[in-house]
């Protein structure tokens, strides 16, 4: 598993913009006047650190979190200090771009074999036999 300063490079940090926001919730007295809430903003479509089917994978893993602009928002706002906030945000972004680095395994289209085939098809024409004996015969009951 990569470091965060791994995966978050110099030009990625470069090109990523924090605001700082009230946040909602439990906080005591300073909740109306401290700005703790970190929103993370990244133009994922712009950037060059990311080749280009990375870049996909990471727009389609990021959802909601994606304007239609291409930039990603993350919103951190667990805790109570800008630095943990914003530490939690790049976190959570160098997870994002880890699930996006793995490629996908390309599926192998398989066909049956002929015995397989074979084997299906008998097992069918037993399970039709067991159901027809199961049958009532008018004629028989008279």
């Amino acid at each position: 598993m990569k470091s965060l300063d791994d995966l978050i490079t110099n030009q990625i940090l470069d090109e990523i913009w924090f605001s700082f926001v009230q946040s909602s919730g439990p906080g005591g007295q300073n909740v109306n006047k401290v700005a703790t809430a970190c929103q993370m903003r990244w133009d994922v479509r712009a950037t060059a650190a990311l080749e280009l089917d990375v870049k996909e994978r990471l727009i389609k893993l990021a959802g909601n979190r994606m304007t239609d602009l291409g930039i990603l928002v993350i919103e951190a706002k667990r805790f109570r200090s800008q630095e943990k906030n914003r530490a939690d945000a790049l976190l959570r972004l160098s997870t994002l771009i880890q699930k996006a680095l793995v490629k996908p395994r390309v599926r192998k289209a398989t066909r049956p074999s002929l015995s397989a085939k074979a084997g299906r098809v008998a097992d069918k024409k037993k399970h039709g036999e067991i159901k027809r004996k199961r049958r009532i015969n008018p004629d028989e009951l008279e």
